[in-house]
Parts: structure tokens; sequence; C-alpha cells
């Protein structure tokens, strides 16, 4: 792999989803990352389904959405020779990931100070449910669990009676990205100190470090935030309105937009209850009913293609089989394609990220359980020689 991690080694002991994507991150960035597996069953998402694909119907799609440009070997951490294989893989990488609950890796006779002591360079990546420490520290964290206790799903939903979950397991996936950014801040920081350290993030403190404006409405504006449907909490008219033939998304982020848009569908710009963004959140339901009446008049490719003329935001809806045909998202690197070595060639969704003068990366596919054992272990002699 080519990129700017391709000198660094990432050990993932992590399974399901949030310690996984950080490690396909780092993956995607060029680190080789070995993916330590429990014999016969695995990561445990490899079970996770439906759907599953290949000839025998038993290959997760949720499992190849968080591992590929990984190595997979099978290990048995609990035993006297995985205890001892886990050690000189130690000994030979930058990064270990985990997502254990807390206190795990320590009865595996692993706990931080004899990671550091086995590898004084190491920079150990700990995602936990709810922190580490604290009153409710060990806590178990899944998913909407997290979304639930960290306020997301109070601002999700057509109406505070109707808490939401965000449809993507958006908080352990936000925790490995937010993982993987401080993972990379380590191992910065160890170019200038020669040691490793550990970075630490959680499900709760991934969501609510993305709080950003709900967060300070309550601690400096005193208001709580809740859910509003599909408008947004302080701007309007920004949100999804009806057409005559579904509907679309239109975002008025300033006056200007507004001054062109209002003509468009008949209205007054200069109308009290409308002039400026707070007159227009004040009266915003008033404001979608004006609106929606004047764009029941015509379908959604009329009013998208006027809104483009007038260079005011707007977008469809799409659902996911729209978005990976689209050649936008093509053109964008954000579907790659990988040789399985059961299912053969297959498109995943692809890195965020592309770096200026960089030729395309090609990606390995998620491995099969153990599938490189023998090389993971010729590397590592060789390592150690």
């Amino acid at each position: 792999m080519r990129g700017p991690l391709s000198d660094i080694v990432v050990l993932d002991l992590s399974r399901a989803l949030a310690g996984p994507h950080a490690a396909q991150m780092l993956g995607d960035l060029g680190a080789l990352v070995i993916k330590v597996e429990q014999p016969g069953t695995g990561d445990e998402s490899r079970g996770w389904g439906p759907p599953f694909a290949g000839p025998d119907g038993d290959i997760s799609t949720y499992f190849l959405a968080a591992n590929r440009n990984k190595r997979s070997i099978a290990v048995d951490l609990k035993s006297d020779d995985g205890a001892a294989l886990l050690t000189r893989l130690v000994r030979q990488s930058d990064v270990l990931v985990e997502n254990f609950r807390t206190g795990v890796l320590d009865r595996l006779g692993f706990p931080v100070e004899r990671l550091h002591e086995l590898n004084p360079r190491l920079v150990v990546l700990s995602i936990t449910g709810f922190g580490h420490d604290g009153p409710e520290g060990g806590r178990p964290g899944y998913d909407q669990i997290a979304q639930g206790e960290a306020g997301l799903m109070s601002l999700t939903g057509p109406s505070p009676a109707e808490p939401y979950r965000v449809g993507a397991s958006i908080a352990d996936l936000l925790a490995g990205i937010h993982g993987a950014y401080g993972t990379v801040a380590a191992l910065y920081e160890r170019e200038r100190t020669g040691k490793g350290t550990v970075v630490r993030t959680s499900l709760l403190a991934s969501v609510v470090g993305v709080h950003s404006y709900h967060g300070t409405a309550w601690t400096v504006g005193g208001k709580v935030p809740a859910a509003g449907g599909n408008h947004h909490a302080s701007i309007a008219p920004y949100g999804a309105f009806r057409c005559a033939d579904g509907m679309i998304q239109i975002a008025v982020a300033n006056d200007t937009q507004w001054r062109r848009l209002a003509p468009l569908l008949g209205l007054d710009p200069a109308d009290p209850r409308y002039a400026a963004n707070r007159d227009r959140f004040a009266h915003r339901e008033q404001l979608i009913a004006d609106m929606e009446k004047a764009l029941a008049g015509h379908d959604r490719a009329h009013w998208l293609a006027e809104l483009a003329r007038l260079g005011i935001p707007a977008g469809a809806i799409r659902s996911i089989d729209e978005v990976y045909a689209w050649d936008q998202v093509r053109s964008q690197g954000l579907v790659v394609t990988v040789d399985h070595p059961v299912l053969g060639p297959i498109e995943l969704p692809g890195p965020p990220l592309r770096f200026d003068g960089a030729p395309p990366a090609e990606h390995l596919a998620p491995p099969d359980l153990g599938q490189d054992e023998r090389a993971v272990l010729d590397w590592l002699a060789k390592r150690e020689a």
C-alpha cells in the first residue's frame, strides 16, 4: 500500500465497528494492518446480517464495510501460545487498536504498562462505550445505546415525542474517525518525544463532540434543542420541501440567497415576516406552507434546474443505490473495486480522503478469517531478524 502511513504497522485487536473502522482508515492511508481474530468465529461482525453474500451465503456484507486493507490472523489471546505471539507482534508494531470493555486487556495480561514495557514507542488507541473511567466508565456500549445516552436521538425525528436513531451507526463511525485522527496526532508527537502514548475516545465522547451548535444552544443560550424533523434548528428556509412529484432540499443560508429565492416562488422578499433569518425562523411553519404551495406547481427536476440557475443550494434525496450509480460519487474515488478471495471482484465504499499528486491506491479486499497467518508469521520473523 502506498500512502503517508506506509511505514506504520497497526495491530488491530478490535471487533464490530468502531475499532475496525479506525484501523481501516489507517490502512487506507497505507499502514500495514494486522487484524487479530478469535479462531473459529473471528470478528463478531462476520456473523452480522442480512445481507450475506457468497456461494454459501455466509459472507457478511457488514464485515466487508469495515475491514478493507487488512491482513487476518486467528489467535486465541487467552492461550499461552496466543499471548506469546501477541507479545512478538506488539514489539514490532507502531499502533495497537482495541475496543474491549474496560479491564479486558488487563486480564489478558497486557495492561498499558506492559505494552509500553514491550514497546515504548507503541501508540495505543482504546475505544470504549462511555469512557475508560468515571462513574459509568465500565458500561458496555453499542451504537444505538450511545446515540440515546449522548442526546443525539432527542435531536432526530419528526418531533420531540418521537426520537429516532440516525440511520447509520454514527456513534461507532465517529468514534473510529476520532480514534484514527488521534492516532495520527500521537504518531506525530512520537517523532518529537520518541515515546508512544494512549489515545482514548468513546462512543459517548464522539457523539457529544459533534453536538456543535446544539450544545452551545444549551450551554450558552439556555435552550434545550429538540427534534425538528427535516428542517434546520436555526436557519430558515433550510430543509426538505414537497414538490409535485416528491421532495427536494433547499438551503437558504443568508438573506442574499433569500432575495433570489423568494421571487422564484412568488413571495415578497421584503415581507416583514420573512425579510431576515430571525424573522423567517420565527414564522417558519407559515414560510414552509407558502413555499410548498408554490413548489406544488412543478416537479423536482424543474425546481432543481431553476434553483441551480439562481445559485441557490438545493438537492435531491437519493436512495443508496442511486448514490453509488452517481457519476459525481465515482469521480471522487468513493467506490473502489477489490478482488475478494471468494466473491471475486466486488465494489466497496471508498475512503473519503484524496491527496494531490498521489496515484490511486490499490486496495486489499476484507480478508477471510486467518487467511494471512503464514504471510504474517514470515513477515514477523524477518522483522525480528
